[in-house]
Parts: C-alpha cells; sequence; structure tokens
C-alpha cells in the first residue's frame, strides 16, 4: 500500500469519497463559468502559440474549437493523409487548399504539410465559412461548424444548421470536443459515473498487472493502466479509447485543487505534450488514485503528486463520444 496507509483505512476513506462523488455533483452541477483560452497540456507545446493566435482570428471560433477541430481531422499529425487524399494537420483536400490555403508564415508558399500553413488556413476558411452564414439565424459557430460540413448554402437555405444527422453530429461534436481545450474559468461539472467506475476499479484491487491487458477471460481478467481506466467507466456505460493519450481527451480539465473522485489523472514523459502521456490512473480523493502501475505490480493505491502528473480529465459520456473521427476540408 502506497504512503504506508492501511488497507482497511484506504477503503473506509475510498467509500465516503464514492458518496461525496455524488454529493459534489449534486452540488456542483451548473457551477461552471465559461471557458476562456487554452487548458494547461492541453495543445502540444509547438502548436500552442499557432491555435493561441488564430483561434481568435474571428467572433465565431475559438483556441479551443480551433484545437478540437485540429485533433479531431488529424490529432495533431502534421504529415496525417486520409485515403480520400485529405492532408496535413487540418486535412484539406487538394482543391480546398488551392482556394483556401493561406502562407500562415509569411514565407512566401503555402505549405499544407506545413502546421505553420495549415492552422492558419484551418483557422482562415472556418471565419471565411462564418461570413458567407453570417445572416443566418442562431448560433454562429454552429452554422459556421454546419457550413463546414454541409456547405454554406445548406445553412442558409435552412436557416440555420440544416436537419441532417450527420451535420447536427458534427456540430455537437466538435463543440463538445472544444470542452477538452478550454481553460475553465469556473469550477467543471462532476461526472455522474464517476462513483461506479471507482467501484469497478477497487474489486480489481491486488489483480496482477498485465501489459495489454483489456480484463478478457483470455488474460486472466488482468489489465494495464488504460484497460483499467477503459474497463472501469465502460461499466458505467462510457466508451473510452484504449490508449492513456487518446482519453485525454474525454472531457474538460480541472484543476489539481479541483478534482473529484472518478476523475481521470495522467502522467507524461513532457508536461506539455499530451501525447507524451504514458499512464492514467483513477483519482479517488486525497491525493491518491487507483492503478495498475507496471509489470511485475498489482493494482493498488498510489499517490498521484509525482513529478511527471500533467493533469486530470473528467470523464463525460458526451466527451467520449466526440473523440476523433475522420472529416475533410
Amino acid at each position: 500500500m502506497a504512503g504506508g496507509l492501511g488497507a482497511g483505512l484506504v477503503l473506509c476513506l475510498l467509500g465516503l469519497l464514492v458518496i461525496g462523488t455524488y454529493m459534489a455533483a449534486a452540488g456542483l452541477a451548473g457551477a461552471g463559468g465559461r471557458a476562456l483560452g487554452l487548458a494547461k497540456g492541453a495543445v502540444p507545446a509547438e502548436y500552442q502559440q499557432l491555435v493561441q493566435k488564430w483561434g481568435t482570428l474571428c467572433p465565431a471560433i475559438s483556441p479551443a474549437l480551433l484545437a478540437a477541430q485540429l485533433y479531431q481531422e488529424s490529432g495533431w499529425n502534421p504529415r496525417a493523409q486520409s485515403p480520400a487524399a485529405a492532408q496535413g494537420m487540418a486535412q484539406f483536400i487538394p482543391g480546398t487548399w488551392q482556394t483556401h490555403g493561406v502562407d500562415g508564415n509569411g514565407d512566401g508558399k503555402k505549405d499544407v504539410w506545413d502546421p505553420e500553413d495549415a492552422i492558419p488556413s484551418a483557422a482562415s476558411y472556418d471565419c471565411e465559412l462564418a461570413s458567407y452564414v453570417k445572416r443566418a439565424p442562431g448560433n454562429a459557430t454552429h452554422n459556421m461548424l454546419a457550413a463546414y460540413n454541409a456547405g454554406a448554402y445548406r445553412v442558409i437555405q435552412y436557416n440555420g444548421v440544416p436537419p441532417y444527422s450527420e451535420t447536427r453530429n458534427y456540430v455537437k461534436t466538435i463543440t463538445t470536443l472544444a470542452k477538452s481545450f478550454e481553460a475553465p474559468a469556473g469550477r467543471v461539472e462532476p461526472s455522474r459515473q464517476a462513483a461506479g467506475a471507482i467501484y469497478f476499479a477497487q474489486q480489481k484491487l491486488g489483480t496482477p498487472y498485465l501489459w495489454g491487458g483489456t480484463g478478457t477471460a483470455a488474460q486472466g481478467g488482468r489489465f494495464d493502466c488504460s484497460g483499467l481506466s477503459q474497463a472501469a467507466y465502460h461499466s458505467v456505460g462510457i466508451e473510452l479509447p484504449r490508449v492513456a493519450n487518446d482519453q485525454w481527451n474525454a472531457g474538460p480539465h480541472p484543476k489539481r485543487n479541483e478534482l473529484l473522485p472518478g476523475d481521470l489523472v495522467f502522467f507524461a514523459y513532457d508536461l506539455k505534450d499530451p501525447r507524451s502521456i504514458h499512464h492514467v490512473g483513477i483519482y479517488v480523493g486525497g491525493g491518491y488514485m487507483i492503478n495498475a502501475p507496471y509489470t511485475g505490480a498489482r493494482i493498488r493505491f498510489d499517490k498521484i503528486d509525482t513529478p511527471d502528473y500533467i493533469g486530470a480529465t473528467r470523464v463525460t459520456s458526451d466527451g467520449a463520444k466526440a473523440l476523433p473521427g475522420t472529416n475533410a476540408a
């Protein structure tokens, strides 16, 4: 048992914390403020300034919204290429790039593979679309995203987001995913499924770690770190990605002093780059998590305050559902 706490004491505290999760959820619902800027560590450091700068190009976008689009399109991969010939971090198809690409870094050329051009081009294209549909009733950001997906003409025709399930899903996906990049101005609403996820993980205490383990019968019910968090949230009806650094974007990021039981806590090699996340645990309160640490260890409680702690995610059902699909500009 990490930190020298007795097993009985920790489990007693855990029971109180699980109950407290529901009480906190009831007391804090709706208490959050409007989110501004980017959450610490949400965007890879080499792209942070570009996203922050170009995410304020027009009122219809924000740094978090631009980050959500880029992450959804390519996962921050500047060399991404789709079967539909969409290219670069922003996944422009060649014809769209030819018309809407910009020379963001002023080097005299428009390079779809260069993030210094691709990121400004994505923002510029968003703002062009927003200008096309500015007279349509409703939310300007939603209308811009709908124009991105279905075309500006359809937004104008339907006086707002058109009644296409694909388009409405795209609008919801991007606006939801943006919450995982925002720096909240107030408290983040608690997860309603957190207590159940903790309960699942608690039942696995003492289970031997298995690299790549997802708890199947063939694996003897063993887990690795992200396999445990994935299974814990699966038990309450939320489907998380398999890999820890993909789970990072399954919801907004509470500050260290705002953590609640059930939050996922993450650890990275580079605290400025969420792509370098190498470990995840499930927070239980008091500075402790349940986690599957490493080969040779068992699922156990450990402290979260280590030098490689990058932050936490408050998992939401919509946040998990919003994790990347593929769209081409």
